[in-house]
C-alpha cells in the first residue's frame, strides 16, 4: 500500500457480525474536494485493491478539473451460491442489507468527506438504498432518476449511471485516440473486452461513430465477427454457445482499438505479450498495472489511461451533485474527455512519454499548487 505526501488521508475497515459482511472506505486525498468513488462489490475485493483505486480517483479527479477529491470503496461480496444458497430472492434482500450495513457505518463520513456511486456490482438501486440507510440525499451519486429532493424550490434527481456516461466518455476518448494516429474512426475495428454499463455503452456510442466492432468478451468467452458485431452475436454473449471463442481471445485479435473494460488487472503478465492492437482505451479502471501498460507503450502502443479514458462516470456524478440534467451532463463528460485527451496524447506523441505520466504530472501539480495556496 502506497502511503506518500497525498495520502491516503484515511483508511477505514468495517464489519457488521450480525450478517457478516466486510468493508472498506479509503478517503486518500481531499485537498481539491470531497472524496468521490465508487462501491466495488466482488468477492475478491481487498484493501489493497481499494487504495489503488482510490488514488487512481485522485489523480482522475485532478486532471479533469472537477472540484472533487479521491476516494472508493469495496464490500467483500460473496458468490452467489454461498451467500444466498441459490434464492434470488434472498440474494436481492441480502445485497441491500450488506448495502445499508455499509452505509450505515461509514456514515461518520459521508458526505462530509466522501461521496459514494456505483461500480462493479452496484448501480442506481444500490445508491438508492446507500442513500437510505443514510438519510442523505447528497450521499451518494449516480441514483435513479426518478430519486428527487426540493432544494429552495429547485428540483434536483439523480443521474443513474445506466445512462451510460462512462461508456460514451470511453467512446469520445477512442474517437481521439485515432484520429491522433490517423486512423479514421470510421474504419476502425475495435475489439470490447467487458459487456457490462461500459462495454455496451463503449459499444453503442462507437457503432453510432460508424466504428467495427469485430469482437467483445465477457467471463463466457468472446463473440467475434470480422464484418462487425450484428444483434444476432449480441445474443450470443450471455448464452454458454460453443460458437464462442475463449475469453483471452479478446487480447490477441488484430485491430485498431481494444478496449478493456470490465475489472482490475485483465491485462496481465499472461496476456501482454498477444496484444496485437494499436490502440489501447481503459476503459475499466486499473486494467493493467503500471510496469505492463509502459512495456506496452514501449512496443509502440497509445494508451488512454483510465484517468482519462473512464472518467465519464465521475464527471456524470458532479452533474447529478450540482443538479444538472441528463443532457448537460453528457455535454460536459464529452467536452472534459476530450480537452484534456488532446493535452495528454498530444504530449505524448510529441515527447514520446507514457501518456500516464504526462496525466500524473498535470493532476499532481494541481493537488500541490492547492496545497502551497
Amino acid at each position: 500500500m502506497k502511503k506518500d505526501k497525498f495520502g491516503p488521508e484515511y483508511i477505514i475497515k468495517v464489519y457488521d457480525a450480525r450478517i457478516g459482511m466486510e468493508g472498506f472506505l479509503v478517503i486518500d486525498n481531499t485537498t481539491l474536494g470531497l472524496g468521490k468513488g465508487g462501491i466495488r462489490m466482488t468477492p475478491s475485493v481487498t484493501e489493497e485493491e481499494v487504495c489503488r483505486l482510490a488514488r487512481t480517483m485522485t489523480w482522475k479527479n485532478a486532471l479533469v478539473g472537477i472540484p472533487f477529491g479521491g476516494a472508493k470503496s469495496g464490500i467483500v461480496w460473496p458468490s452467489f451460491a454461498k451467500a444466498t444458497k441459490g434464492k434470488p430472492g434472498d440474494s436481492e434482500e441480502l445485497k441491500k442489507q450488506y448495502i445499508q450495513s455499509f452505509a450505515k457505518l461509514i456514515k461518520l463520513f459521508t458526505p462530509k468527506k466522501y461521496i459514494a456511486g456505483p461500480d462493479v456490482n452496484t448501480g442506481h438501486r444500490e445508491m438508492q438504498w446507500f442513500v437510505e440507510a443514510t438519510n442523505n440525499w447528497y450521499s451518494a451519486t449516480g441514483k435513479p432518476s426518478d430519486f428527487c429532493i426540493n432544494v429552495n424550490g429547485s428540483k434536483k434527481c439523480g443521474i443513474p449511471h445506466e445512462l451510460g456516461s462512462t461508456g460514451f466518455g470511453v467512446a469520445q476518448a477512442a474517437k481521439v485516440a485515432a484520429d491522433l494516429k490517423r486512423i479514421d474512426i470510421k474504419k476502425a475495428t475495435v475489439a470490447i473486452e467487458g459487456f457490462g454499463n461500459v462495454g455496451s455503452f463503449a459499444f453503442k456510442y462507437l457503432q453510432e461513430m460508424g466504428a467495427r466492432i469485430v469482437a467483445i468478451a465477457n467471463t463466457k468467452g468472446t463473440i467475434y465477427n470480422k464484418n462487425g458485431i450484428t444483434k444476432q452475436d449480441l445474443v450470443l454473449i450471455k448464452s454458454p454457445v460453443k460458437k464462442k471463442l475463449n475469453h483471452d481471445k479478446i487480447f490477441s485479435l488484430p485491430v485498431d482499438i481494444l478496449i478493456p473494460a470490465s475489472v482490475t488487472d485483465v491485462i496481465n503478465e499472461n496476456n501482454k505479450n498477444s496484444i496485437k492492437a494499436k490502440i489501447i482505451v481503459e476503459g475499466a479502471n486499473i486494467p493493467m498495472r503500471e510496469n505492463i501498460e509502459k512495456e506496452l507503450f514501449k512496443k509502440g502502443l497509445l494508451i488512454v489511461p483510465d484517468l482519462i479514458a473512464n472518467a465519464g462516470g465521475v464527471i456524470s456524478s458532479y452533474a447529478e451533485y450540482r443538479g444538472y440534467n441528463t443532457e448537460k451532463m453528457l455535454e460536459l463528460v464529452k467536452d472534459k474527455i476530450i480537452k484534456i485527451n488532446k493535452i495528454v496524447l498530444e504530449e505524448s506523441i510529441r515527447t514520446n512519454k507514457n501518456p500516464r505520466d504526462i496525466a500524473l504530472k498535470i493532476a499532481q501539480t494541481r493537488i500541490e499548487e492547492k496545497l502551497n495556496k
